[in-house]
């Protein structure tokens, strides 16, 4: 009897523990309680910033509670990742391209958080990434200017957008054993134009970049980077499909937890941005910005990030690169 006693009082404890220890599924499911931020670590009128404000307009209708928008721009995106894991809140998040902490680790030999800290809850978007040439160009597809550049070392320039889009065009010159030289852009807005004047060859880039130019008729995309492609520019084959999977680059954007987001809290804010995706009027909204809706759960976005970190790190070895510090 004593030791029936004894089982039965451990056992409330234990249940006691796991009860106050982890968030129930129910309890997610009222989640949210108050008002929901979203920190993203560009300005107003970025695309991140245009895609988290769409999305926080639908939820904020389907939550029942203010959804606000922080901007944190500035320090290679440190900034607002430090001032969200500095938060201990389950109403805050980060909202942002996965290529810019994806990268992170190896272009930095110190950083200012852990990686791992950062947790995917739900992926909601991808920039249509591009490569362009000038109009004036003779080069119609990624064959014909890879050879043209492999016969031309070192007389070709190119405008790359700092970051992922960096490494996925430096894993192509060096599968390609091409000797193309990039030009150090403070703006990269201003590549296109270059681009169309003749002083750089090549631009990768977001279609949002190329966009003003390509639209006046001054350059041409001669590959979608993505690994599908999109009526956003209808004709463009994928570089993929022409035979370059090097150059296949996903400009992932989603909403970032913590550690300590619950797997239920997870699941359930994935399943809203689905339902806010719903009725097609985010998706026409953000093809302006060059994006197109991907909304996948928090498995399918942690393994994107992981594919791309991956590949960098593939790129990184195989080009011996070095972190700046």
């Amino acid at each position: 009897m004593i030791a029936v006693r004894i089982s039965a009082a451990l056992l409330a404890v234990l249940l006691t523990f796991v009860a106050a220890g982890a968030p129930s599924k129910a309890q997610s499911q009222n989640w949210p309680t108050r008002t929901v931020k979203f920190i993203v670590p560009f300005g107003p009128g970025a695309a991140a910033d245009i895609g988290a404000r769409l999305f926080a307009e639908k939820l904020s209708q389907r939550w029942g509670q203010p959804v606000v928008i922080d901007n944190r721009p500035g320090g290679d995106s440190f900034i607002a990742i430090t001032a969200f894991l500095g938060t201990d809140d389950d109403h805050t998040f980060l909202y942002m391209p996965s290529g810019n902490f994806t990268v992170h680790p190896f272009v930095h030999s110190k950083l200012p958080y852990d990686p791992k800290d950062l947790v995917p809850v739900a992926r909601a978007s991808n920039t249509i990434l591009a490569l362009a040439l000038a109009k004036s160009s003779p080069y119609t597809n990624v064959r014909e200017f890879t050879e043209a550049a492999r016969a031309a070392p070192g007389q070709f320039n190119s405008g790359l957008v700092a970051g992922l889009t960096e490494f996925t065009f430096w894993a192509y010159t060096h599968a390609e054993k091409l000797n193309i030289s990039q030009v150090p852009y403070r703006d990269i807005n201003q590549a296109p134009t270059d681009l169309a004047e003749g002083r750089i060859q090549v631009v990768m880039a977001s279609l949002a970049i190329l966009q003003p130019q390509w639209k006046a008729d001054r350059i041409k995309l001669i590959a979608v980077n993505n690994k599908e492609r999109t009526d956003l520019v209808p004709g463009v084959p994928t570089a993929r499909e022409q035979g370059y999977p090097s150059l296949v680059f996903e400009g992932l954007h989603g909403l970032i937890g913590r550690t300590t987001t619950p797997r239920a809290l997870k699941e359930k804010i994935a399943a809203d941005f689905k339902e806010a995706a719903a009725d097609g009027s985010i998706a026409a909204r953000l093809a302006a910005t060059g994006s197109v809706i991907n909304v996948g759960g928090p498995d399918e976005f942690a393994a994107n990030i992981e594919e791309q970190r991956a590949a960098v790190a593939a790129t990184v070895k195989a080009i011996d690169f070095k972190p700046k510090n």
